[in-house]
């Protein structure tokens, strides 16, 4: 299930998410261009690497670009391919325009950022001897899909359902999507072992669930916002 766009305008542009979806492109031309990509340095230097920020393991001189604890910051604009960035940037497009215009641009992106935190945490704790960098945006996507699934759950969300020459395009309900998303974690985390690489799928769901629970508090700051200045006085 491939989603392609949602049936959800927004009141507002969403600059931060252009942004972060700007910075993520541009990273990845750096990444490119540079010769520690192809011998996978770049991502041990930017990467977060669980045993590295926990002081379990020393990293060789020359790949201390930044501190352990940045790569907690920036693993998440760094990717490791073509159809990595653009599966990610995929979703931002389409689902967080949404919780930026629910939050406003300050509080999203600070919404977007914890998310990720958490994300990147919860694969931390789950492999905490791990020497495996962690690259992209995907938990901090995921508590964007999390946020989503409670603003907005009835949106309609156009997707591609792949099933040979027979494949559809079909509106199917966020709750639905993102469910179906969430629950597909779940399957291929029990399927991957966590010290051969690959997906981070436990920061994905990590991600999804900081995303349900923040966004109950940002939209309850939200709220109050909102009331004060409705109930301002004619003075005000």
């Amino acid at each position: 299930m491939i989603p392609l766009k949602d049936d959800n305008p927004t009141d507002n542009k969403p600059i931060i998410t252009y942004w972060l979806i700007g910075i993520c492109v541009f990273v990845f031309i750096i990444e490119l261009s540079s010769n520690s990509y192809r011998t996978g340095a770049f991502f041990y230097s930017f990467g977060l690497i669980p045993s590295a920020l926990l002081g379990d393991t020393q990293l060789s001189e020359d790949l201390y670009v930044i501190h352990p604890f940045l790569t907690i910051f920036s693993s998440m604009f760094v990717h490791g391919g073509f159809m990595h960035l653009i599966g990610n940037m995929l979703y931002m497009w389409i689902f967080a325009d949404n919780i930026e215009d629910n939050l406003g641009p300050k509080r999203f992106i600070t919404f977007y950022l914890l998310c990720g935190i958490c994300a990147a945490m919860t694969q931390v704790i789950m492999d905490t001897h791990s020497q495996i960098p962690m690259v992209g945006a995907s938990g901090a996507i995921g508590g964007v899909l999390g946020a989503y699934l409670i603003n907005h759950p009835h949106a309609k969300v156009l997707v591609l359902i792949p099933l040979g020459f027979f494949s559809q395009i079909l509106r199917i309900k966020a709750i639905y999507v993102l469910g179906f998303w969430f629950i597909l974690q779940f399957i291929n985390s029990a399927l991957t072992n966590p010290q051969g690489g690959g997906v981070a799928y436990a920061a994905h769901i990590g991600g999804f669930l900081s995303g349900i629970i923040l966004i109950l508090f940002f939209n309850k700051k939200r709220k109050k916002k909102i009331k004060k200045k409705k109930f301002k006085g004619p003075w005000g």
